[in-house]
C-alpha cells in the first residue's frame, strides 16, 4: 500500500501549492518579484534555460530539457530555442507568429510539443514558474488587466512590468457587478498548468469539417441559460470553454493545423498579430499563448502553394525538424523505445542497434561532392569519428552541402517496428545484428510507400550495414583474443617502442643475449604500422609522434602504455590478430575441438562476457560467425 502513502503525499504537495488574496497582495508580490508578469513565451523559454544548457568542445550547445527525450537533434533544438522561444521571449515580432514544426514522420516533432506541455506543468508548480489568475475566470486571466490602460505606461516605468490585453468578458461583468468596480478586492489564485484539467494547454486536432465545428476552438453559447439572461452578449449565457480560451497563459497545439478547415484557421489571423480573437457576440478577447502547429514537408509545400493562405503563411514561422544523422544518437532512440517495451527481458547483442543504426543513418544521407567521400566517412564525420583527410570543421561544410539532408530516409518507427519483430520471432532470449538486419530486409518487401529504385538502394544500405557489423565483430574478437595474451600484446608493444627509440635517434640495439649491436628492426614496425594504413612516405612522422608522446608522458610523471595511443594500440592489436588468425580461425570454426582449443574457446568466450556485454548466446553465435567469415 505505499503507493496510496505517495498518492497522499503528492495530493499534500499539490494543496500546499494554492494561494488566494486580493489584487491587492498579488500587486505587492509583483513589486518584488516583476517576472511574475512574464508572458507565455518568456515562460516557455525560461522553463528551457532553468533546465540547463551544456556546451561541447566544438561549441555545440545543448538544452537538457530536450536532450533526455530527444537524440541527434541538437543543431534544429537550438536554431528553435534561439531563433524563436529567445527571442519572442524578448517580445521581439516572432512572438506574434505561429510556430510550425515541419519534418518527417517520426522525426520527434510530436515529442518536443509534448516535452513542452509536460514541462510547463511541472514549472507551474515551482516557485520560478508561479502563475497567478483572476479566480473563477474561465481564461485564467492575467490580474495585470484590471489596471486602467492610462495608468499601465506610468507603471511600467516605475516597475519595468509590462500590460498587454484587456479583461475577458466574463471577468469585465464580474468586476462591475461582484466587486462594484473596486479592482484592489478581486480575489486572486495560482493556477497551475494541467493539460488534464484544460487549464493553460490547449489541443486542436482537425477532424470531418463538416461535423466540426468553430466553437471547439472559440467556445460557445449555453442554451441553458439563455432564457435566464437574454442576451447572447451576455457572458454568463456563454461558455469560454473553447481551445483558444483555455490555452490563454500557455501552450495551444494545432495537430496536423495545415490539414485544418479554413474557417478554423481564420481566428489565428489577429491571434497571431494582435493577440486576441473574436468569439460570440463580444469584443475582441486577449488571448496570451505560444501557437504551436506541426505538419510534414508535403502537406507544408502544397498549403503555400495556395494564394489563398498568404495571410496565414506570413505569420508562420517554419522550423525543420530533419532526423538524426548521427549514428550513436539512433542506437539511444532505439535503447529509449526497447527499454519502453514488454521485452526488456530479451538481450540485444552489443552492436545489434549500432548495426540498425547504420542502416538508417545511410538512407538519411546524400552524396558529399567532395572527391573521395563516400557516405560511410561522411557517416563516421557525422557522428564525430575521425577520418583521414577530413577535420571537424570539414562538418559545417559537408552540411551546407545540402540544407535539406536528413528530411527524408527510414524512419526511426519503421526500425524499431522490425526490431520488435525480431524480438518477438526469436526463439531464443536473444538477438544479435544479423536478426536485425534479416528483419529490416523483410520488412522492405511489405513497406508501402517505397518504390522499386528506393528498395534497391536500401538492400545496398543493408550490405553495407552488414560488411560495418562484420569489422566490428572481427574486432571484438580481435580484442577478446588479444585480452587472452595480453602479455604478447605488452612484449610486441614494448619491443615495437625500442625500435622506434632507436629508429629516430639514430641509434642501435644491443641483442639480449649475445650483446651484439643490431640495427632497428624496420621488418617489425612496418609489420605493425601497416595494420593501420600508415604508408612508406609517413612512417617517420608517425614513429617520431609516438616519440613525442612518450616524452610528453615522461615529463608528466607518467607511463606510456599499451592504451596510451589509440592508433598504436590497433596496429599492435592487428597485427597480434593477423599472427593468431590461423589459431583462431581453427579455434573458433573446428566442430571437435581439443583440449587446448576447447580451454581458448572458453577464455574468449569469458573475456566477451565479462567485458564486452554479451551473454553466453550471442558470444558462442559470435565466435562461429567470425569463424564463418575467416573460412571464406
Amino acid at each position: 500500500m505505499d503507493i496510496l502513502s505517495r498518492i497522499a503525499q503528492q495530493r499534500k504537495k499539490e494543496e500546499e501549492l494554492a494561494w488566494e488574496g486580493s489584487f491587492r497582495e498579488y500587486l505587492q508580490m509583483v513589486q518584488k518579484r516583476p517576472e511574475l508578469a512574464q508572458t507565455a513565451h518568456s515562460r516557455v523559454y525560461r522553463m528551457i534555460a532553468d533546465s540547463g544548457i551544456e556546451k561541447d568542445e566544438q561549441g555545440n550547445i545543448s538544452y537538457l530539457f530536450f536532450s533526455r527525450e530527444l537524440f541527434g537533434l541538437d543543431q534544429a533544438i537550438e536554431r528553435l530555442v534561439e531563433e524563436y522561444f529567445h527571442s519572442a521571449a524578448r517580445r521581439l515580432d516572432v512572438r506574434k507568429r505561429i510556430l510550425l514544426l515541419m519534418g518527417p514522420v517520426s522525426g520527434g516533432k510530436s515529442t518536443i510539443v509534448t516535452l513542452l506541455k509536460r514541462g510547463l506543468e511541472r514549472y507551474s508548480r515551482t516557485e520560478a514558474g508561479a502563475l497567478y489568475g483572476i479566480k473563477g475566470c474561465p481564461m485564467q486571466e492575467d490580474p495585470l488587466h484590471l489596471i486602467p490602460y492610462n495608468m499601465r505606461e506610468e507603471l511600467e516605468k516605475e516597475w519595468g512590468v509590462k500590460i498587454e490585453g484587456n479583461l475577458c468578458p466574463s471577468c469585465r461583468m464580474r468586476l462591475e457587478k461582484e466587486y462594484n468596480g473596486r479592482v484592489e478586492d478581486v480575489r486572486i489564485e495560482r493556477v497551475l498548468i494541467s493539460e488534464d484539467n484544460r487549464v493553460g494547454i490547449g489541443t486542436f486536432s482537425p477532424s470531418d469539417p463538416k461535423s466540426q465545428d468553430i466553437a471547439d476552438l472559440t467556445g460557445s453559447i449555453d442554451f441553458a441559460t439563455i432564457t435566464e439572461y437574454g442576451s447572447e452578449s451576455d457572458p454568463r449565457a456563454y461558455r469560454f470553454d473553447g481551445e483558444l480560451n483555455k490555452a490563454n497563459r500557455g501552450l495551444m497545439e494545432f495537430q496536423e493545423m495545415l490539414k485544418c478547415d479554413e474557417k478554423f484557421l481564420w481566428n489565428l489571423l489577429s491571434l497571431t498579430q494582435e493577440g486576441n480573437f473574436k468569439a460570440g457576440r463580444f469584443a475582441l478577447i486577449s488571448a496570451d499563448e505560444l501557437i504551436m502547429a506541426h505538419s510534414n514537408e508535403a502537406e507544408y509545400k502544397s498549403f503555400i502553394s495556395n494564394k489563398k493562405n498568404e495571410a496565414l503563411h506570413s505569420r508562420i514561422i517554419v522550423m525543420p525538424i530533419p532526423y538524426n544523422l548521427k549514428v550513436s544518437e539512433e542506437e539511444r532512440i532505439y535503447e529509449k523505445l526497447v527499454r519502453q517495451s514488454d521485452l526488456g527481458h530479451v538481450h540485444i547483442a552489443p552492436h545489434a542497434l549500432a548495426t540498425a543504426s547504420v542502416f538508417s543513418i545511410l538512407t538519411r544521407l546524400k552524396p558529399s561532392k567532395k572527391q573521395g567521400l563516400d557516405l560511410i566517412k561522411k557517416m563516421r564525420l557525422y557522428d564525430g569519428k575521425s577520418v583521414e583527410g577530413y577535420k571537424e570543421s570539414d562538418v559545417g561544410e559537408l552540411r551546407n552541402e545540402h540544407l535539406d539532408e536528413g528530411m527524408s530516409g527510414i524512419d526511426p518507427r519503421y526500425v524499431i517496428n522490425r526490431i520488435s519483430s525480431a524480438l518477438i520471432r526469436s526463439q531464443a532470449d536473444c538477438i544479435n545484428a544479423l536478426d536485425i538486419l534479416r528483419s529490416i530486409k523483410d520488412g522492405l518487401d511489405q513497406h508501402p510507400s517505397i518504390t522499386q529504385e528506393e528498395r534497391e538502394r536500401y538492400l545496398n544500405f543493408i550490405s553495407i550495414a552488414r560488411k560495418e557489423f562484420d569489422e566490428l565483430a572481427k574486432k571484438e574478437v580481435q580484442k577478446a583474443f588479444v585480452y587472452s595474451y595480453e602479455e604478447s600484446a605488452k612484449t610486441l608493444l614494448d619491443n615495437y617502442l625500442d625500435n622506434v627509440e632507436a629508429f629516430c635517434n639514430w641509434n642501435k640495439l644491443q641483442d639480449p643475449l649475445t650483446g651484439e649491436e643490431l640495427d632497428p628492426d624496420e621488418k617489425l614496425m612496418r609489420s605493425i604500422e601497416e595494420q593501420i594504413g600508415i604508408s612508406e612516405n609517413a612512417k617517420k612522422a608517425f614513429r617520431e609522434e609516438i616519440l613525442i608522446r612518450i616524452s610528453a608522458y615522461a615529463r608528466k610523471g607518467k607511463r606510456f602504455d599499451y592504451n596510451s595511443h589509440d592508433r598504436l594500440r590497433e596496429a599492435i592489436q592487428k597485427k597480434l590478430f593477423a599472427d593468431l588468425k590461423d589459431v583462431v580461425k581453427i579455434t573458433t570454426s573446428t566442430k571437435t575441438p581439443d583440449e587446448n582449443q576447447l580451454k581458448k574457446v572458453n577464455e574468449v568466450t569469458a573475456t566477451l562476457i565479462d567485458k564486452y556485454g554479451y551473454c553466453p548466446t550471442c558470444a558462442n553465435d559470435l565466435l562461429r560467425y567470425i569463424g564463418s567469415l575467416l573460412n571464406r
